[in-house]
């Protein structure tokens, strides 16, 4: 599995799969809404100084993560759209991933990261609070009904 840039080829197949994965655990698909940055990535995250990746098989995306920066305190991210395909699951994938959109974030010199959520994602928020995200409140997403905070501190990047 390899981690790279999203680009416009990509559009498609990322929505598809957060559409997939939003589905099955019951949430639902907001194209002109929640998820309309998905379909938007230009200018929903390159715009404003963040960053949308794939996570790419040797044959198909199988997953998708972002983050973008907001007005939630000083030099303050938010990460977004992390979703793996049913297939890539517990395999540490998503640990994985965590730790290099972290690791990407102090790189730009941020140092605090929100994440909203919703409880029936029982994976992604063992992960967060296993990663030492701690709850939070300012839920902005209707469908999300978790908020998590974490201040990073400074960490070698190898």
């Amino acid at each position: 599995m390899i981690i790279r840039s999203w680009q416009p080829p990509d559009r498609q197949e990322a929505a598809e799969i957060i559409h997939t994965v939003l589905t099955e655990y019951g949430l639902g698909w907001e194209p002109q809404g929640a998820d309309r940055d998905v379909l938007e990535v230009e200018f929903a995250y390159w715009q404003i100084g963040g960053e949308f990746w794939v996570v790419e098989s040797p044959d198909k995306l199988v997953g998708t993560a972002a983050y973008y920066p907001v007005p939630r305190g000083e030099k303050t991210v938010e990460i977004r759209k992390m979703y793996l395909l049913p297939q890539v699951r517990g395999q540490g994938l998503g640990r994985w991933l965590l730790q290099r959109l972290e690791e990407a974030i102090i790189q730009r010199g941020y140092g605090e990261i929100w994440v909203e959520t919703a409880s029936v994602l029982k994976e992604a928020v063992c992960l967060y609070e296993n990663s030492g995200y701690l709850p939070a409140t300012g839920i902005e997403t209707e469908r999300c009904d978790l908020v998590y905070c974490k201040i990073l501190q400074a960490m070698k990047i190898h």
